[in-house]
C-alpha cells in the first residue's frame, strides 16, 4: 500500500463520519420529514448543515469509488470502518448523544477485525488468460472471440 492509498482511506473515514455527524445535526434542526411531504424534504435539504453534511457525503462517495477501483471490497469497507469510532466520539463530545457501553464493545469488536482484514492482500488476483496479455493484445482476443462466435 502507498502513501496515496493510505490517505484516501482516511478520506473516505474522515469524510462519512463529518458527513454523517452534519447530516444529524441538521436533521435535528429540520425535523421530521416525509417522503410524502416533498416541501419538509427539501425545506431539510436545504438546511446549511444538511447541505454541508451531503457535500461532505459526495467527497466520502468519490473517495469510496477510487478505494474500490484499486482494492477489494472486502478490503475497503472494514478498513474504513474505523470510522466507527470516530463517529461515536464525535456523537459522544459534539452531538451530546448517549452511547452506551454496548456500542463501545461493538466498536471495540469492528476496530479489532480491521486488524484482521488489513493484514491480507488489498486485491485479489484472478488468473485469467486475458489478465496476463497487454491491454491491446486483449482486445484483439476478445474481438477475435467474437468474430469466431458470429460464424458460428
Amino acid at each position: 500500500m502507498t502513501y496515496r492509498k493510505y490517505l484516501v482511506l482516511a478520506g473516505v473515514t474522515l469524510f462519512a463520519a463529518a458527513g454523517d455527524s452534519l447530516l444529524a445535526h441538521g436533521m435535528k434542526q429540520a425535523g421530521g420529514v416525509s417522503l410524502h411531504d416533498l416541501p419538509s424534504l427539501i425545506s431539510a435539504i436545504l438546511n446549511p448543515w444538511v447541505a454541508l453534511g451531503i457535500l461532505f457525503l459526495l467527497g466520502f462517495f468519490a473517495a469510496y469509488m477510487t478505494a474500490l477501483s484499486w482494492a477489494d471490497l472486502t478490503y475497503v469497507l472494514p478498513a474504513t470502518s474505523l470510522g466507527y469510532v470516530l463517529l461515536a466520539l464525535i456523537a459522544k463530545f459534539v452531538l451530546h448523544e448517549q452511547v452506551t457501553t454496548t456500542r463501545w464493545l461493538g466498536i471495540l469488536l469492528i476496530s479489532a477485525g480491521v486488524g484482521f482484514v488489513t493484514q491480507g492482500p488489498a486485491l485479489t488476483h484472478h488468473d485469467h488468460p486475458l489478465t496476463e496479455l497487454p491491454r491491446e493484445d486483449a482486445l484483439k482476443c476478445c474481438a477475435q472471440e467474437v468474430v469466431t462466435r458470429a460464424e458460428r
